[in-house]
């Protein structure tokens, strides 16, 4: 099998925590700059990242969420990221859930500056979006996920951590911002990238994208 990722994406980075915390026979591939080329658009028509390429003729799947489960569900040892007890499953489900549908909502219009990208939305969009962050997704996160254990209903990180942690990254590129979430989440990101040292490099590759970013809104203040 393949994993084609791009190395600074969030979503390409819990796909290579979990291949490389289970040391998968899965080739890393880095497919930035190739994506729209016929012969990624033949493997994934919605030519997005992380995208792991199965051997012979089982096609594709894309999307992070649904790439971590099937790797740890059809992988030794992948019930210590993605546990077999069917509440504690049932709860990282829904905290991935959570993470598509709520939570990286606001994440576009803060931090894809960074990528060249704020969709013309401007500094006013990314306060709004930071302003709901701040207010409806990190109480949940840490009055909720975090009230008990140091990871998302859990005492060790999962997969559902994965797919949270690395996103908050990507809020460095607005240093005021960053400077404003709240302690608690800072140090349950740093727990998270820490539980997963082989894939530092990657962790490292968007923290320095993010924090040396000085373009338009990097001062912006919430």
């Amino acid at each position: 099998m393949k994993l084609h990722v791009l190395p600074p994406s969030a979503n390409s980075q819990g796909p290579i925590a979990v291949v490389k915390h289970l040391k998968l026979d899965v080739e890393i591939v880095n497919a930035y700059g190739k994506t729209r080329s016929p012969e990624f658009l033949a493997i994934n028509p919605c030519h997005c990242c992380p995208t792991l390429e199965f051997d012979g003729s089982d096609g594709a799947m894309w999307e992070s969420n649904a790439i971590m489960r099937y790797l740890c569900v059809n992988n030794e040892g992948g019930d210590d990221l993605y546990p077999t007890d069917p509440v504690l499953r049932g709860k990282v489900d829904m905290v991935m859930d959570w993470r598509q549908t709520a939570m990286y909502k606001p994440i576009p219009a803060i931090a894809y500056v960074v990528f060249g990208a704020d969709y013309n939305q401007g500094d006013e969009a990314a306060k709004k979006a930071f302003a709901e962050l701040m207010t409806e997704h990190f109480p949940v996160l840490m009055d909720v996920f975090l009230k008990d254990t140091p990871f998302c209903f859990s005492e060790k990180p999962t997969i559902a951590d994965l797919s949270i942690a690395p996103v908050f990254t990507y809020l460095k590129c607005r240093k005021n911002l960053w400077a404003a979430v709240p302690e608690k989440v800072k140090e349950y990101h740093a727990r998270v990238l820490e539980a997963f040292p082989d894939t530092k490099e990657n962790f490292d590759m968007s923290d320095a994208m993010c924090t040396g970013y000085t373009g338009v809104g990097a001062d912006v203040e919430p």
